[in-house]
């Protein structure tokens, strides 16, 4: 039998999926057509486990808690059929049905009927405490307004032109803002495609927003929530996706770390050590971040690795805290965290309760779980020792929350460039990026195509069926 292989470098959500991908539908392939060609992967990744920015790790008695990511979107389809496709589909669990918070000179409600932080009613928005009667003026007006042009391709200069700058500060950039860790000024809109498609197609966007909140509370009203994880966390979805490639023939190497390509016989050879012995493969997809893509195509193809090494991205601690219950106050009961807007962050930018959340987070000693979030585009935060996190979180939460916590146990878990910050017209660079790859290159991951697991799901899938594709045809 002939073998055709193809390399994957990274070990990250979206290499693993490009993995299985490739190798489930080779099966499929060579099953229909008996072919005699059979394609092989190899993941490589350089660090000593998989999985990249999602982990877990025991913590308050429990034996494990994410220390990135805890959840995904369970409305679309790609993560949902992942996890089926790895035997997870039956231990997706969802957060309890609890509300959320910002805050501003104190905790406020979320006000209901919001998309992505767009208001679709105006009740809710003349009732609420955080904006000011002029901010809710400014807000009303919005129907009224002609329509606004979007070649800016901004979120926040689109929302401060429909809505004012409370409803963008305390509103959309508090709610975009803490999914992406952006600074929703500089964030493009064509890559939140909710938003960008209410501003395409509409003049009004809170008219837009109420009638589209409208027909998905009509659609989905018997439907599952809106997030999803497996109950062990979604660390296991990981595991469980890297067991699959393995038991479909992968090959996957973890304390393998990239360090160039070079082309040979019509395919590449993959160095991972500067004096190892390269291995050969017909295709290589690029899974890990933009940077270290970079690196590894800095001989290579040095145009697009100087394209790759502009990418941009925010990083972020993550600080979870265990507190004793006769510190939590009563009535945090029924939330399920709150976010701060930019111009009242001093380094927190969100607080997840993460036992009231979920209900298997909580601890068995009794107390609290939470999770605190610091760190976002244009707010540095890795110089910081431990103890001057702490510090700050601690000051934050009782600023917050007028509660002086003494933790029982704190995890400190630092990720550098942790979110890609995909700037206005960022789909230009991402097509610049594609045409200065050489041929049997490709790209996938979190820094071009969508941000969060099931987008990086999809543009794994689409990227393995292009590299599949190559492979194909020089077998044929």
């Amino acid at each position: 039998m002939t073998e055709r292989g193809i390399a994957v470098v990274g070990g990250g959500i979206s290499g693993l999926a490009t993995a299985l991908a490739i190798l489930d539908a080779d099966t499929e392939t060579r099953t229909e057509t008996r072919t005699e060609t059979r394609t092989t992967v190899t993941v490589y990744e350089a660090d000593p486990r998989v999985g990249g920015r999602i982990e877990a790790t025991p913590f308050a008695g429990l034996p494990h808690v994410d220390a990135g990511a805890d959840a995904f979107l369970a409305r679309v389809p790609e993560a949902v059929a992942l996890a089926t496709r790895v035997g997870l589909g039956d231990q997706l669990v969802s957060p309890e049905p609890v509300g959320a918070a910002v805050w501003h000179d104190g905790l406020h409600p979320i006000p209901d009927g919001l998309l992505l932080g767009l208001p679709g009613r105006l009740r809710p928005m003349a009732t609420t405490g955080l904006l000011s009667w002029k901010g809710k003026l400014r807000a009303a007006v919005e129907p009224l307004l002609p329509r606004t042009p979007v070649d800016h391709d901004s979120i926040g200069e689109l929302v401060r032109a429909r809505f004012g700058d409370e409803v963008h500060d305390r509103l959309v950039d508090a709610l975009v803002g803490s999914i992406y860790a952006a600074d929703t000024d500089r964030f493009s809109l064509a890559e939140v495609p909710q938003l960008a498609a209410l501003a395409d197609d509409n003049r009004s966007l809170l008219l837009a927003a109420r009638r589209q909140r409208r027909q998905a509370g009509t659609a989905t009203a018997a439907a599952s929530p809106v997030f999803a994880a497996p109950r062990d966390g979604i660390a296991s979805l990981v595991g469980a996706v890297a067991s699959a490639v393995t038991d479909a023939g992968g090959d996957i190497r973890s304390g393998a770390p990239v360090v160039g390509l070079e082309a040979a016989d019509g395919g590449w050879r993959v160095a991972t050590t500067p004096d190892g012995r390269p291995e050969r493969h017909d295709a290589v997809v690029l899974a890990a971040p933009a940077g270290a893509s970079a690196r590894v195509l800095a001989d290579t193809a040095p145009p697009a690795a100087e394209l790759l090494s502009t990418a941009e991205t925010a990083d972020v601690v993550m600080v979870t805290l265990h507190v004793p219950a006769d510190e939590w106050p009563e009535r945090l009961r029924g939330l399920s965290g709150y976010l701060v807007p930019k111009p009242d962050q001093r380094l927190v930018k969100a607080a997840s309760f993460g036992s009231q959340k979920w209900a298997h987070w909580r601890p068995p000693a009794g107390g609290e779980l939470l999770r605190v979030s610091l760190g976002r585009d244009g707010m540095p935060v890795l110089h910081l020792s431990d103890d001057e996190v702490v510090e700050a979180v601690l000051t934050d939460l009782h600023q917050h929350l007028g509660v002086a916590f003494s933790p029982i146990e704190v995890r400190i878990t630092r990720w550098p460039a942790a979110f890609a910050q995909y700037r206005p017209h960022h789909a230009r660079w991402v097509d610049a990026v594609e045409r200065a790859l050489p041929g049997g290159v490709f790209v996938t991951g979190a820094g071009y195509r969508g941000i969060g697991i099931p987008a990086c799901v999809r543009d794994a899938q689409r990227t393995a069926a292009r590299a599949s594709g190559l492979v194909h045809d020089l077998a044929n």
